[in-house]
């Protein structure tokens, strides 16, 4: 048996919750806050793999592209390869994430997939008309006012929003289908319809690569020695002591408690929608 020293290594980085900055007392999960754990994870002796343990909903495509491309960059150039592993859900920006992976591996009820891409809001023109409230913006720009949820929708908003969701939504697909190639079994159209899947019905569409969890896939695979080394941001004692939650950095949206309570409507938002 190999003890001590001569112990095979796993990072294990958990990319657990929302991705994108969520509010000024809620931790989203960002680049920012995450590339001083991902270059840490990399950095360890007797490193064979890192582990990503993802449970997110999604989010912001922007943060989950620029995660990615952090992890993909640091496996390249440590020459060390990057399996993950699905929690609850590895949905939408979820999945880009667990696309880091060389290999993808999940529960059998694992929310896996929703290759998509979704905006949601409020409109509000009537309760304005109602209070009596007048609604006065000032803007330089024809466009800078566009989706005002306090105006009623207009047809030539929706469809430049339309645009923006079809260029986001093809990178999408395009990060998938170089990372997972020829494992990808089902039809385009049902892959790539923004469904969901558990992990049992992803592998039948090539989606991951096995049915496991963290810990009995790599001691199957480097050995019962192994040494999972969880790799986290630290917590100043403050923000231990008011039990704010790590994953991402503090960068305020503004807003104070009010900003708060809508990133807890969102977050809460995405998780439901996946039935979790």
């Amino acid at each position: 048996m190999l003890f001590g020293s001569s112990a095979p290594v796993v990072a294990v980085i958990r990319l657990h919750g929302v991705i994108g900055t969520m509010g000024p007392l809620r931790n989203g999960l960002t680049l920012a806050g995450l590339a001083g754990v991902m270059a840490q994870a990399f950095k360890l002796k007797r490193l064979k793999a890192v582990a990503i343990a993802v449970n997110s909903p999604g989010g912001s495509p922007v943060q989950s592209s620029l995660i990615f491309k952090r992890l993909r960059a640091l496996a390249e150039e440590r020459d060390v390869p990057i399996l993950t592993f699905a929690e609850d859900a590895a949905a939408s920006g979820g999945y880009w994430l667990a696309c880091a992976g060389d290999e993808i591996y999940a529960d059998s009820n694992s929310i896996v997939g929703s290759i998509g891409v979704i905006s949601a809001g409020f409109g509000f023109p009537e309760m304005i008309k109602r209070f009596g409230i007048e609604r006065r913006v000032h803007t330089a720009g024809d466009n800078k006012a566009i989706l005002d949820p306090f105006e009623p929708e207009k047809p030539e908003d929706v469809k430049r929003l339309a645009a923006l969701h079809s260029d986001i939504h093809e990178n999408f697909i395009q990060l998938v289908r170089d990372r997972r190639g020829k494992r990808l079994k089902g039809d385009d159209k049902e892959v790539f319809s923004g469904a969901f899947w558990t992990g049992k019905q992803a592998l039948e569409l090539g989606l991951i690569d096995g049915i496991g969890d963290l810990r009995t896939v790599l001691r199957d695979r480097f050995g019962k020695e192994v040494k999972l080394r969880v790799v986290q941001k630290r917590r100043s004692w403050l923000k231990r002591r008011l039990g704010f939650r790590t994953g991402g950095d503090m960068a305020p949206l503004g807003g104070g408690w009010a900003g708060d309570a809508l990133a807890s409507i969102e977050e809460r938002f995405l998780w439901n929608r996946l039935g979790l």
